[in-house]
C-alpha cells in the first residue's frame, strides 16, 4: 500500500488529510489518483458511497487548480445528482482544501436562493452542482466554463435515472475539449456507455482493485 506522498499528493493536502483523520489511501484512492495527477488521464471508476471516491477525485481536482487564473472562470466542475450530495462534496472538498492557498469551492443546487449562488461564483474556481441548476447559470451567463480544466460526474447513473441526461451532455459540450472527463457510477447502464463513447477520450477504468484501458 502506498502512502499519500507517494501518489504526489502536495503537502499541503496531506496536512488537510491528517487533521481529517485519514492514515492510509482507501483502494479507489491508490488506483486513481496517479492517473489523475500525472497522466492526466480520463477517467472511469465503478464506486459507490462510502469507498472513498470523493477524496479520490476532490485531491487532484484541487491539485489541478491554479490559483493565479481569474477567479471568476470555473476550472473544476463536479456534477452531483442531489442537493444533499451536492453540499457533501463541497463540505468534504473544502476540508481538503484548508491548507490549499487560493483554492474556493462553492455548491450550486436548487431550492435556495439563486442570488447568493451568483456572488459565491463570483470568487469560486471549483463549482459543485446539480445539473439542472448549473445549467440555470450557465444560461444566466453566472457561471464560466470556458476555461474548465477537469469535469466530474459523480453518481453519473443516479443523475442519468433523474432524467438529467440532456443538461450533462450540453454541458460536456460547453466544455473545453481538452479538459479531464471523469465519470463515477455505482452501475453501467448503456446511457452511461455512451456518454463514455461520446466524451471521453480513452478512458482508465478502475473495476475494484484494478486500473485497465478501455
Amino acid at each position: 500500500m502506498k502512502t499519500f506522498e507517494e501518489l504526489g499528493v502536495s503537502p499541503e493536502i496531506r496536512r488537510a488529510i491528517e487533521e481529517m483523520g485519514y492514515e492510509n489511501p482507501m483502494p479507489v484512492q491508490e488506483e486513481v489518483i496517479p492517473y489523475l495527477l500525472g497522466e492526466n488521464n480520463d477517467v472511469v471508476a465503478l464506486a459507490q458511497t462510502g469507498t472513498g471516491k470523493t477524496a479520490a477525485f476532490g485531491i487532484p481536482a484541487i491539485q489541478m487548480v491554479d490559483p493565479n487564473l481569474d477567479r471568476r472562470m470555473a476550472q473544476i466542475l463536479l456534477l452531483c445528482p442531489t442537493r444533499e450530495l451536492a453540499v457533501q462534496a463541497c463540505e468534504e472538498l473544502k476540508k481538503l482544501a484548508h491548507h490549499t492557498r487560493g483554492v474556493h469551492v462553492c455548491a450550486v443546487y436548487g431550492g435556495a436562493p439563486i442570488e447568493r449562488q451568483i456572488v459565491q461564483l463570483k470568487d469560486a474556481n471549483i463549482v459543485v452542482g446539480t445539473p439542472g441548476r448549473v445549467m440555470d447559470h450557465l444560461r444566466r451567463r453566472t457561471l464560466k466554463i470556458s476555461e474548465l480544466r477537469m469535469v466530474i460526474l459523480d453518481e453519473a447513473d443516479e443523475m442519468l435515472s433523474m432524467g438529467f441526461r440532456e443538461d450533462i451532455e450540453t454541458i460536456l459540450t460547453q466544455a473545453p475539449e481538452n479538459r479531464q472527463t471523469i465519470l463515477f457510477s455505482a452501475t453501467m447502464p448503456k446511457e452511461i456507455m455512451n456518454l463514455i463513447d461520446n466524451y471521453q477520450k480513452d478512458p482508465v477504468w478502475w473495476r475494484s482493485t484494478s486500473l485497465r484501458l478501455l
